[in-house]
């Protein structure tokens, strides 16, 4: 094989492969005008998701679909921010996987603004100084982000797309040897993560909360016999050794993210639905309310509650069902619930996201 003329034929493609990106950068500007005199958002998850539907059914390798996925991400990126300045906010600080999770929805070209909290989060998509946020609802292992949960229920913001990203944790230090290490930071919740492998391998570390798992690797490089248990991508911003690698006690750790922005989008086939409700006090009650799911065939995915806040003793219950709330048969079980309800709300209804591949397997087993 003659290695000159294969890097001359690649030259050839490249080529032709900036002409195609160009033509389609310039398509995007027009959409853009189009959406901006009809006043249309940048971002819709039912087109994106068309798209990219559409790039895998294209995909005839040798390049693997994921590796696809990932450039036409970018891609897009490119062309919303060529279409309208888009800014997202996220839990912070950088390197978070809250920051993960929203790079890979939105990718590398719009602009982001990391917050201290997820109060700070939804607070900064309502007063506009960011068109979405992004923020973690559940995860596999350890449930509910209740914090999520009742921002949720005190928002007029809309859920308008999930993502779903593989966790994975890594011990990382300045230091070079695991022993040294007297402290571990990260979250809570990572804690409780990597439970099993922190009582086997480090046996009397003390382990301190703090808010993220960024700010933990940011702290672990400032402190002498310290550690952090966070991303890959925080040992590389912050310049740290990493010690042991994917130390979390399950291989299926996964959390779910939610976007959220001013108003849900149109249905696609494939999607889902997120409510809120409460109940009236009598016996039963939930009952009826649950019956209206099955009397329709509406499958529900997930179901969680949260004290009020309003009366002692009285919950709020968030579910999510599959199908979108525009479809007819869903509008129809809407109004029924109205009925066994003092207070029904949609939060929203959205493109259902892929899951993660090893929480698929967990699921089947």
């Amino acid at each position: 094989m003659d290695l000159k003329k294969l890097r001359q034929e690649i030259d050839r493609l490249d080529t032709r492969l900036v002409e195609l990106l160009s033509r389609r950068a310039r398509v995007a500007l027009r959409i853009g005008a189009c959406k901006r005199s009809q006043r249309r958002a940048a971002y819709v998850p039912a087109r994106e998701k068309k798209v990219l539907e559409n790039v895998r059914r294209l995909n005839q390798g040798p390049l693997p679909a994921e590796a696809l996925m990932a450039i036409y991400r970018e891609i897009m990126s490119a062309s919303i921010a060529l279409e309208q300045p888009m800014r997202v906010a996220y839990l912070g600080p950088v390197a978070t996987f809250t920051h993960q999770a929203a790079r890979s929805r939105f990718g590398a070209s719009v602009e982001y603004l990391p917050c201290e909290t997820i109060s700070d989060v939804f607070n900064a998509v309502q007063t506009r100084q960011a068109d979405y946020g992004v923020a973690p609802v559940e995860n596999s292992i350890e449930g509910a982000v209740t914090h999520t949960l009742d921002e949720l229920a005190g928002s007029s913001l809309k859920i308008c797309a999930e993502i779903y990203l593989r966790i994975s944790h890594h011990l990382m230090a300045v230091q070079p040897e695991r022993r040294l290490i007297r402290r571990i930071y990260s979250k809570d919740q990572v804690f409780g993560q990597c439970r099993n492998w922190l009582r086997i391998n480090m046996p009397g570390v003390e382990l301190s909360p703090v808010s993220s798992t960024a700010r933990a690797a940011e702290m672990a490089a400032r402190e002498k016999n310290t550690g952090a248990l966070a991303s890959l991508l925080a040992a590389e911003m912050y310049g740290l050794r990493v010690l042991a690698r994917n130390v979390q006690d399950s291989g299926a750790n996964t959390t779910r993210f939610l976007v959220l922005g001013a108003a849900a989008g149109s249905p696609t086939g494939q999607d889902k639905t997120s409510m809120l409700f409460s109940v009236k006090h009598r016996a039963g009650a939930l009952h009826r309310v649950l019956s209206v799911f099955k009397r329709y065939g509406l499958n529900m995915t997930k179901i969680e509650s949260r004290p009020s806040r309003q009366k002692a003793w009285e919950y709020l219950f968030f579910v999510d069902i599959e199908g979108h709330a525009d479809e007819p048969r869903i509008q129809r079980a809407l109004n029924d619930l109205e009925k066994h309800c003092t207070m029904c709300t949609v939060l929203g209804a959205y493109p259902r996201a892929p899951e993660a591949p090893a929480l698929r397997a967990l699921k089947a087993k």
